[in-house]
């Protein structure tokens, strides 16, 4: 594809983002971007919800993954399945019951001000790195697609990306992103489903053909239980799958959001279940594309094009019909793009709310505060997408879930220790166990294969975080009411 089409197939999504943004987000109060009111229909949260766990790292990732990891993969998305549901009948009705703006406020509830400041400072951490990381992948191929022919520089592409995220999610928020997302969700999966179908008929092969090419190919092997030392390993995959569900949805400001924008409990639940099973299904299809990605690629004798090149230069390359790289195009900038408009508004709400304070302030004080730190946080973004690109590292979505393990692991420990126990426990200290137990981690990880004949740690390395936290936490138990 040329430079120029590219840029008129992102222009054209972008006025329809846009006039669904300026609908949905018309007389939007500081109720409404935080959590769109508490008014949305469970339906269209679940159909936001499933966009709204696919970014741009999906779109590109897990095709080019099936070569190293097969279907492995949905040995993790079974483990969201699990993870949905501790979230949706044991998260949800307590978020609910409290009437939490921040799912954070719940941690100054039960232990502190302290704690609160370090689960909301985790989050941004973590929130800030896995959205940069996102928004990167998008902008290396934006960079190969459009600035690298016209000779422009990479910083003008993270400003002009950056700039277009902050622009559609400034009026309404949470209340916008229900739409956005929504219309994310059905482009993904118009795309990527269509690009199955033009893959499949250049190579010439019915419906049961393709079938029998996937289900054939060494590349759709789905189980792992041989080596319990391989990252693969299926209960290792499982149950970190279950567990980063539990952090990166349930405890995260981002996700949540929506979730509590429904009109009560049961129906968040129900938008919950829908999502988790058409998730899963989403994901066995990006898997599917994967092996006929690989084996066009191989029968055409392009080289090179494997990992998170493979679909890019597949779709673009000019060997598919024009349709095609239109496709990659329109479901690249709508998971992307979107994931980072939801991160970005979920990290203002929780600076806003958790970290600055809205308390005692007037509403058109709140609203202020939140625009300067709107613009603060689309810097932020920008400024640590550079970064990540000084540091080039590619298999993103390795690096994403590999962040996960280390940032979301003290919030998974702090919640699951206030949740399941009745202590109490000195809130100053909290932060040096938060900050210690990802250090521990790393120590682990760095050391596994020569302390433990050969082990190697997957993302199972979040479930071993939080429970670093959760013990560090019962050393800190309070003893006849001291602080």
């Amino acid at each position: 594809m040329s430079p120029l089409s590219v840029i008129l197939t992102i222009a054209a999504y972008f006025a329809v983002l846009f006039t669904v943004s300026h609908f949905a987000g018309r007389r939007a109060d500081n109720a409404g971007f935080f959590t769109g009111n508490r008014r949305s229909s469970w339906y269209m949260v679940a159909l936001a919800m499933i966009g709204a766990s696919m970014s741009g790292v999906t779109y590109v990732s897990v095709p080019g993954m099936v070569a190293t990891s097969g279907f492995g993969y949905l040995q993790m998305a079974l483990g969201f399945t699990a993870g949905q549901l501790v979230i949706a009948y044991v998260l949800v009705p307590l978020f609910y019951r409290m009437n939490l703006t921040s799912i954070y406020e719940y941690l100054e509830n039960r232990f502190g001000l302290r704690t609160y400041r370090t689960g909301a400072w985790f989050f941004f951490i973590s929130k800030m790195l896995g959205a940069a990381v996102r928004l990167f992948l998008v902008c290396l191929t934006l960079q190969l697609l459009v600035f690298e022919p016209l000779g422009l520089p990479f910083v003008l592409n993270v400003a002009a990306t950056v700039a277009l995220v902050w622009l559609y999610t400034f009026r309404g928020g949470v209340k916008s992103l229900i739409w956005t997302d929504s219309l994310k969700t059905l482009c993904l999966i118009v795309s990527v489903v269509l690009c199955i179908v033009f893959i499949a008929r250049d190579m010439g092969l019915s419906f049961a053909g393709m079938a029998s090419l996937i289900r054939e190919s060494d590349m759709s092997r789905m189980f792992f239980f041989d080596d319990v030392n391989d990252k693969q390993y299926f209960f290792k995959q499982f149950l970190a799958g279950m567990f980063t569900m539990i952090a990166m949805t349930g405890l995260d400001q981002d996700m949540m959001q929506r979730n509590l924008s429904c009109r009560n409990s049961r129906e968040s639940q129900k938008n919950m279940l829908a999502s988790t099973v058409s998730q899963f299904f989403v994901i066995l299809l990006f898997l599917m594309l994967g092996v006929l990605l690989y084996t066009f690629a191989a029968s055409r004798g392009i080289e090179g094009a494997t990992g998170d090149e493979l679909f890019p230069r597949v779709a673009t390359g000019g060997y598919l019909p024009l349709v095609v790289g239109v496709l990659f195009i329109i479901g690249l900038i709508s998971s992307a793009y979107s994931a980072a408009g939801s991160a970005l508004t979920a990290l203002t709400t929780s600076f806003t709310v958790d970290i600055l304070g809205t308390r005692g302030r007037s509403e058109a004080q709140v609203s202020a505060m939140r625009r300067r730190v709107h613009v603060a946080m689309a810097v932020v973004m920008g400024l640590t997408i550079v970064v990540f690109n000084l540091l080039n590292n590619t298999s993103v979505i390795d690096a994403v879930y590999t962040l996960a393990s280390y940032t979301y692991g003290p919030i998974l420990g702090l919640f699951a220790f206030g949740i399941f126990t009745r202590r109490q426990v000195r809130d100053r200290y909290i932060p040096l166990v938060a900050i210690l137990s990802p250090a521990l981690c790393y120590v682990l990880q760095r050391n596994s294969e020569a302390w433990f004949g050969g082990y190697q740690f997957s993302y199972e390395l979040l479930i071993l975080n939080a429970l670093f936290t959760f013990l560090g936490l019962c050393l800190l138990t309070k003893r006849g009411g001291g602080k």
